[in-house]
Formats: structure tokens, C-alpha cells, sequence
């Protein structure tokens, strides 16, 4: 199978995954509901993924973590945010019901993974090493607390149905990057 034969039944079980979420509660959906509605036989499924945590898995990547990195790399780290969060309010209904999942595979816990793997390319571990002097604070440790961060203010967005204007919770991001709780203290002295 070529590349751009797996991509196509990639998007196709992905587009199918995400219409049903959008009636149906994500742990209830069944690997048969998602090939049915693709037109494809369930081995094809299992031929891309092992289960449908893996499919929301590949989604969560290709659709807002692989556009991030080249934008990143540009250092258009604000142009990287707004276009993922875009693209998740264009998709809000699939996103909202993907927030609700629970428990092990949580759409929160692939983000919160996705993101950090995203951070820990981008960090040099041996310039960490050198330029802290905590030698507790590292790469990973790093990556986690700026992606959790980051996750937890995505989650809260889409859990309050995406009512903020993208620009504004952007801005919140910056502004929370950009002044530490002391900062904050101070400014409201």
C-alpha cells in the first residue's frame, strides 16, 4: 500500500470517527460503527490502528501538533497556537465531546503527551543541563510543566464551549508566559 493510500484511509477512518463522536459518546463507539460508516471491512481498521484511542491519537497529531512544528521552527509560536485552536473551534463539536473522554487514553492525557513531545524536540537536553543549575529541572520535566500548563488552558477553553475569541486566550498564553505569579502579585498591589 502506498503512502498516499494509508493517508487516504488514514482521513477516511478519522472523518468517520469524528462524525459519530459528534452523536455519540466516544467510549461507546465501536471499531465496527467507524468502518461501517467509512465503507471499509474492520481488518482495514486494525491494518492503521490497534484501537480507536489510536485513531484519536493520530488525529490530536496530524491535525494540531505536526502543523505547530514547522510554524514553531519559524518562530511563529503565536501563529502555531491560534492555528490549532482554529481548526479545533471549526471541529468544536467533535472537540467538546472529545474533551469529556475519561480515564486512560482521555483526549487530555494524548494532548498533554502530544504537546510535550512537541516541547521536548524542541529543547536542547544538554543546554538545559548546562544553563540550570537544578539538575532535578529537566528536559522532560520542563516540556511536562509547560505542556500541562499549556493542555490544562486548552481543556478549560473547550470546556466552556469555546466562548473566548481565540486572540483573547492567546493572549492570556503570553501573558502567562511572560510574567510569573510574583509578577502578578506585584501588578495587583
Amino acid at each position: 500500500m502506498s503512502i498516499q493510500s494509508k493517508n487516504a484511509i488514514d482521513l477516511l477512518l478519522s472523518e468517520s470517527f469524528k462524525e459519530i463522536a459528534v452523536t455519540k459518546p466516544i467510549e461507546k463507539i465501536t471499531i465496527k460503527e467507524i468502518t461501517d460508516k467509512a465503507g471499509v471491512i474492520r481488518p482495514t481498521f486494525y491494518n492503521h490502528f490497534q484501537d480507536k484511542y489510536e485513531l484519536l491519537e493520530w488525529i490530536v497529531q496530524t491535525e494540531l501538533i505536526d502543523p505547530m512544528d514547522p510554524m514553531i521552527d519559524q518562530g511563529q509560536l503565536k501563529e502555531a497556537v491560534v492555528n490549532a485552536l482554529t481548526l479545533m473551534s471549526k471541529e468544536k463539536e467533535f472537540y467538546v465531546k472529545a474533551v469529556r473522554l475519561e480515564g486512560q487514553n482521555s483526549f487530555k492525557e494524548i494532548l498533554v503527551q502530544k504537546v510535550t513531545e512537541l516541547i521536548l524536540k524542541k529543547l536542547d537536553s544538554r543546554k538545559i543541563q548546562e544553563k540550570i543549575t537544578y539538575p532535578w529541572l529537566t528536559a522532560r520535566r520542563t516540556a511536562e510543566f509547560f505542556a500541562s500548563t499549556f493542555c490544562y488552558a486548552v481543556i478549560q477553553w473547550v470546556e466552556d464551549g469555546m466562548r473566548v475569541p481565540i486572540d483573547d486566550v492567546v493572549g492570556v498564553f503570553v501573558f502567562l508566559a511572560v510574567n510569573s505569579p510574583v509578577d502578578m502579585i506585584e501588578m495587583l498591589e
